[in-house]
């Protein structure tokens, strides 16, 4: 066992792996590997040991076992410490292994392809956990390695002190147990969503929910500075525009409140084709319009309540361009997100040294090309509560007139666009609109009466022939009377309150168009 220095590589992501591997048998490590990771060290010129030529036994069952030997699992796990560790290495031919270098299958990602049964059962690893837990278990003789991101500085050390130091391989060790737990939490919450037997349904929801958060940064502070905060990414990325795995561009850091309006904003913008802006303030919004361009949609959100729009949160559906950007220079503003943001662009807003940016370019292509699925979480003191994410729309064909007028082709349009917007407004959430963007909105209150009494008081646009949204039924006429004095003509609303006749009848009586959608849309 003297100057031996043995290192197993065994991964599925190969990223970065070779310049890794040589770096490592330059200081003397001896490389074992198996399958595919052997055959790419192979062919960029390295020595490799088989693990076969290690255990002397064969890979069997088409791979499935190559990996589980005490030849493998003794090197890993001696306490060498001990002497009669020591001893039974020495007695069994078996040479310590100082670094394991694993990522396991890839299972989230076959699943995500929505891949067959026995494609991701297949893709379940069990010598890799195996490896990554042995190897974290004796942190104190062991580096384990499962990120590449973590090459770099792996390889440094080894290179300028010739050992890992035992903090390096204490966070390590950290880090692979949480690489071994979000893989077994993937594994369960996939299986839990499939039916007991093949021909039954599927249920709504799994028997076990698991959300692992990876990439943990550690953030200034949580909603208040006496709270702590940190921000974790969810893998695999979804296929769809999302905050968590958008790009930061620049600015400061961004904080717990921007990132919970920064959610609320890019979900509101997600509900448009055209080009469109959504400014958000305190998690509901205080901007949404529809234009040409980006530059023409954010002039026309910030017209609808400017001193709300200050310090507040933006969100454009489309490539950021010089027009765009002088015009979001003019206020100050916490936070931008937008596909792109071209050369001339991003000169204008480096003078707002402060100003975040984000850019997804997923935001920019067609809501046709995104997968919008999975569940919404939130936490209580000792448990969670899930549910599907709100992603219902309506359409005019699903909608349904219970009034005697009928509301005018733009009455229609202003009320779908209300709707939209109502989606992302704190309940009881009330949204005046015109067809191309909100007038004002009324949002959080304790009666709905009260959230239209508020969006009037809010406006700075006549509200005369405007469509107004209601996240939920009107419990008594009161509401309805207070929209109608407001000058709307005409109401976008789920319906099903055992009032409905009276609620219907008071339109009638006031003239009003109404819509029911069938669909509500609480946001608590």
């Amino acid at each position: 066992m003297a100057g031996s220095r043995r290192a197993l590589l065994s991964v599925s992501d190969k990223s970065n792996l070779v310049p890794f591997a040589k770096g490592l048998s330059s200081l003397g490590f001896e490389l074992i590997s198996t399958g595919g990771t052997a055959k790419a060290l192979k062919d960029a010129g390295l020595p490799v040991i088989p693990v076969a030529e290690v255990t002397g036994a064969p890979e069997i069952l088409g791979g499935r076992v190559k990996t589980l030997h005490p030849k493998i699992h003794g090197g890993i796990l001696a306490r060498l410490e001990l002497e009669s560790d020591r001893a039974e290495l020495e007695a069994q031919g078996i040479t310590p292994i100082e670094l394991v270098v694993v990522n396991l299958y890839p299972f989230r990602e076959t699943v995500a392809k929505g891949a067959p049964f026995a494609a991701c059962v297949e893709e379940i690893d069990i010598g890799g956990p195996a490896m990554i837990r042995a190897s974290a278990k004796n942190s104190a003789h062991v580096g384990v390695v499962v990120d590449p991101s973590d090459y770099d500085g792996v390889l440094g050390e080894l290179q300028d002190e010739g050992k890992l130091s035992p903090n390096t391989r204490r966070s390590l060790m950290r880090k692979a147990f949480a690489h071994t737990a979000a893989y077994d939490a993937a594994i369960s919450e996939y299986l839990g969503g499939l039916p007991a037997e093949e021909d039954a349904p599927a249920p709504a929801f799994s028997s076990f929910v698991g959300a692992i958060g990876v990439g943990g940064r550690v953030l200034r502070y949580g909603e208040n500075p006496h709270q702590g905060g940190a921000f974790y990414r969810v893998e695999p990325a979804p296929k769809e525009p999302s905050i968590a795995w958008a790009e930061v561009l620049g600015g400061k850091e961004l904080s717990y409140n921007n990132l919970l309006d920064l959610e609320s904003a890019l979900a509101c913008v997600k509900e448009f084709d055209e080009p469109a802006c959504v400014i958000i303030k305190h998690n509901n919004p205080c901007g949404v319009a529809t234009a040409a361009d980006p530059a023409e949609a954010f002039d026309r959100a910030r017209e609808i309540d400017p001193v709300s729009a200050f310090g507040g949160i933006v969100a454009l559906n489309r490539p950021v361009d010089r027009k765009a950007a002088e015009a979001l220079k003019a206020i100050f503003l916490e936070c931008v997100i937008a596909p792109s943001y071209d050369d001339e662009a991003r000169a204008v807003l480096a003078e707002k040294k402060n100003l975040r940016l984000l850019a997804d370019p997923l935001l920019g292509q067609p809501r046709s090309s995104w997968i919008r699925s999975g569940k919404e979480l939130r936490s209580m003191v000792g448990g969670l509560l899930v549910q599907d994410r709100d992603l219902g729309e309506v359409s005019e064909a699903g909608l349904k007139l219970v009034t005697k007028r009928a509301p005018t082709a733009d009455e229609v349009r202003a009320a779908l666009f209300a709707w939209k917007v109502c989606k992302h407004v704190k309940s009881n959430a009330i949204v005046f609109g015109a067809p191309d963007r909100m007038l004002t909105a009324g949002a959080g209150q304790t009666s709905r009466v009260d959230s239209v009494k508020i969006a009037r008081m809010k406006s700075r646009f006549p509200l005369q022939g405007s469509s107004v949204a209601s996240d939920a039924f009107f419990p008594f006429r009161d509401g309805l009377d207070e929209i109608a004095d407001a000058g709307a003509t005409c109401v976008i609303q789920p319906g099903g309150s055992v009032k409905d006749a009276e609620i219907i009848a008071a339109a009638d009586e006031r003239g009003i168009s109404m819509l029911l959608t069938g669909m509500r849309h609480f946001r608590h």
